[in-house]
């Protein structure tokens, strides 16, 4: 971690509709509440600025990262003077049918000091519930990345990559990431199953920290996400839980 002393981060909890002011508005609060307490850092879930109704709404809104949308988070985190893990951006992709799913690092001046594609795309039949095809709409990622800040060298990747241990050794051992981080809209019945263990099974193996921002409660008619957003320490503990309701938690890591 960077120096000796302990630094407060912050995971953020929130339930993204199909309102990018909304989600906005939400988001500029949550950086508000975490600036206040000291947080050196804020993590928002996946799909933070917004989450369609329907298939292909999130194409519609697809912006290039100097557009207005990833402009206006860049601007939250310049004032407040915070560094923002933004997990899961629409950004457009190479043409029209497609857009990446982009984990954007912006640091205290409102720069954008990295971007991580997402690499694992969620193409999964749901037992009892919908089928998921990511792959339709969404260009896969190639590179890792990681990046130093004011809490240490970030991993970043999102959400369903988490099933894909290879990704968090090599962000480990090769890229030499410190805090490793999540943001995630996992579907309720794999979030009973698997969140937990496997987040903590990933902080156990690379001996880092992990932070994982989620999506949480009913989105929309068809979508759901199961929440409880956790920060974990390389020991497998977890230090920071947001189980139910929306908002903040914010640990100290050291």
């Amino acid at each position: 971690m960077a120096g000796a002393s302990s630094v407060r981060v912050a995971v953020a909890q929130m339930t993204s509709i199909n309102d990018l002011a909304a989600n906005f508005a939400t988001s500029s609060r949550l950086v508000k509440e975490a600036a206040s307490a000291g947080a050196k850092l804020l993590c928002l879930p996946e799909n933070f600025s917004y989450v369609g109704d329907k298939d292909g709404d999130s194409l519609k809104v697809a912006e290039t990262l100097d557009g207005p949308i990833m402009q206006g988070y860049c601007s939250l985190a310049r004032e407040s003077s915070m560094w923002l893990s933004l997990g899961g951006f629409q950004e457009k992709g190479s043409d029209d049918a497609h857009l990446c799913n982009t984990h954007v690092l912006v640091d205290d001046a409102g720069n954008i000091r990295s971007t991580y594609r997402k690499m694992h795309l969620f193409d999964v039949d749901i037992p009892g519930g919908r089928s998921y095809k990511e792959s339709s709409f969404t260009e896969a990622g190639k590179d890792i990345v990681a990046v130093d800040s004011p809490v240490g060298r970030l991993g970043p990747t999102v959400c369903y990559d988490l099933r894909f241990p290879e990704l968090y050794q090599q962000l480990r051992f090769q890229h030499e990431a410190q805090v490793l981080l999540v943001p995630s809209a996992f579907t309720k019945v794999t979030g009973q199953a698997h969140w937990e263990i496997l987040l903590r099974a990933r902080a156990i193996e690379t001996q880092c920290y992990v932070i994982a921002a989620a999506q949480a409660g009913k989105h929309n008619d068809k979508r759901e996400s199961y929440g409880d957003s956790l920060i974990i320490d390389p020991w497998g503990t977890v230090i920071g839980r947001l189980p139910g309701e929306n908002g903040l938690t914010i640990p100290n890591i050291s």
